[in-house]
């Protein structure tokens, strides 16, 4: 026996969405909420924060390390 499908909400239009090997769009509900979302980090829309900021190189350390 098969356990239940689990189901997540899409990330891109908040429809259910199965969370399973069955479905070739996970964690998406279809290709067309997979592409908006891939079409989003395209334009720069979504980033991921840095933990904190870099401080900047030393003036006289060698170019490239």
């Amino acid at each position: 026996m098969k356990p239940p499908r689990r189901l997540v909400p899409c990330p891109t239009c908040n429809r259910p969405a199965a969370w399973d090997p069955d479905n070739r769009f996970r964690p998406f509900c279809s290709e067309r909420c997979k592409l908006i979302d891939l079409g989003q980090w395209a334009q720069d829309r979504y980033a991921i924060p840095l933990a904190q900021e870099l401080p900047p190189p030393p003036e006289d350390a060698p170019w490239g390390n």
